[in-house]
């Protein structure tokens, strides 16, 4: 039989109507069985799943047995996350200084730094013909599709894929560290060139540069940047490298590595999970909103007008019509993001280079407006602030990077985290993650053929 795409929409839409009764679980279900739906409470506080050494996250301080919402703070390793943004601010590029520290969980000395990086330069380096054979064919738009197909094509490439041992999945994460960049730019080229029809060009990167300055270089037709440029990134790529074990890709490497599988599939779960707009995606939509807040307000300036769109956006009648202000809040900060406010230093200083003083300055005003006008519309149980996301979009966008590379960066990022992860629980788990679920179902007597 002939492949039939009408007959198989139309079932599935039938059937689609069917689940949704089928499937349907109440809110009152979930809270008469004990259950927390999203494993989370009521609060936003997460179930402990496991225990981590690897990072750190704060919203609240206890006061006298009671939780207080504070000023968010990270820690890797035990440093806090501001503390090394400003150690290496200005005297050279972090991400594989703070690579060093998640993987290893020491600061490097400088020869150590050195022999990391040429290490990691070493590793930064595709199969032969692998960006012809593979990233070359069946370019998408989805770049996180492509991206996640090429680190499960690369596993064919590696003899010892089911080595798990610490010295073969340490070797393995370091050349994914090395090659997301690659893997990801170079698919951007490939969508670019044959989807979009524009010019192809493929730039190999550099040992001595920074894994930044690599990204910007690969990417960019003349090659060129200024130092602020990768200085920004590099930052970005930094803020975005590690927050916690419980965020949703940082459990996915956990749960599929506690099941024994390898470190391609892990990694490629992992980025399954960073795509979805819940997680990973949130950066893109911070810039849509932003571009149909310039169509709808006359006047950038004026405070009334904005906070009027803003209200507009939180009673679903502006944008996607989702009732959200996109890049407010996080799920876990209260009064502030410490990665929005380190971060924000660097977004002011690439703006007045690239001459978006107006565009900074809307910015900063829906940072100050929008948690007044969320307070007046939604009854919020904790503090409202701009999370590291309201910024990184508009930093991406002033680098000219495509929207379809906002969440492949926050991946070439994110896999130092992920990497660290999965040795944590490769060095200390001896079972697999298997969380129960409560079943409601009920038991029926089986009706045969001819009876139903």
């Amino acid at each position: 039989m002939m492949y039939n795409e009408k007959m198989l929409e139309s079932f599935s839409k039938e059937y689609a109507e069917r689940c949704q009764v089928t499937d349907k679980i109440t809110a009152e279900m979930f809270d008469a069985n004990g259950v927390l739906r999203g494993l989370r409470d009521k609060n936003g506080n997460g179930v402990v799943a496991g225990l981590t050494s690897i990072s750190k996250i704060e919203a609240f301080r206890m006061e006298n047995g009671q939780k207080i919402p504070c000023d968010g703070n990270l820690w890797y390793r035990g440093y806090n996350v501001i503390d090394l943004v400003k150690g290496f601010e200005g005297k050279r590029c972090g991400f594989e200084e703070v690579a060093y520290l998640l993987l290893f969980g020491e600061l490097p000395s400088g020869e150590q730094l050195h022999n990391f990086c040429e290490v990691l330069a070493t590793a930064r380096h595709l199969p032969t013909n692998f960006t012809r054979d593979v990233i070359m064919k069946a370019p998408s738009a989805d770049l996180m599709n492509s991206l996640t197909r090429s680190v499960l094509t690369l596993a064919s490439y590696d003899d010892d894929i089911r080595d798990t041992s610490l010295q073969n999945v340490l070797m393995q994460c370091m050349k994914l560290i090395s090659e997301m960049p690659m893997l990801a730019v170079y698919g951007y080229h490939a969508y670019n060139h044959y989807v979009c029809d524009e010019s192809l060009y493929i730039h190999r990167p550099q040992p001595d540069l920074s894994t930044a300055e690599n990204i910007l270089l690969m990417l960019r037709p003349d090659k060129k940047y200024t130092e602020l440029e990768a200085q920004v990134l590099d930052a970005a790529l930094v803020l975005h490298m590690e927050h916690g074990g419980g965020n949703n890709s940082t459990f996915t490497t956990r749960v599929v590595t506690s099941a024994g599988s390898d470190t391609y599939s892990v990694i490629a779960a992992a980025l399954s999970s960073l795509k979805g707009p819940k997680h990973g995606g949130a950066n893109i939509k911070v810039v849509e909103m932003m571009a149909d807040l310039r169509k709808e307000v006359s006047d950038w300036e004026d405070e009334e007008e904005v906070k009027e769109y803003l209200g507009k956006l939180l009673d679903k009648q502006a944008f996607d019509r989702k009732g959200l202000i996109y890049g407010m809040g996080h799920a876990v900060y209260s009064l502030s993001d410490p990665r929005a406010r380190v971060f924000k230093h660097f977004v002011e200083a690439l703006a007045i280079e690239k001459g978006r003083h107006k565009d900074f300055a809307l910015y900063s005003m829906i940072e100050r407006l929008a948690p007044e006008v969320i307070a007046d519309k939604r009854k919020i149980y904790k503090g409202v602030s701009a999370n590291v996301d309201f910024y990184s979009g508009f930093v991406y966008s002033m680098l000219d990077i495509p929207l379809e590379l906002y969440t492949p960066i926050f991946a070439m990022a994110r896999i130092v985290g992920w990497s660290a992860h999965r040795i944590e629980e490769l060095v200390n788990a001896d079972k697999i993650i298997r969380p129960a679920y409560k079943s409601i179902m009920v038991e029926r007597d089986y009706v045969p053929m001819d009876e139903r």
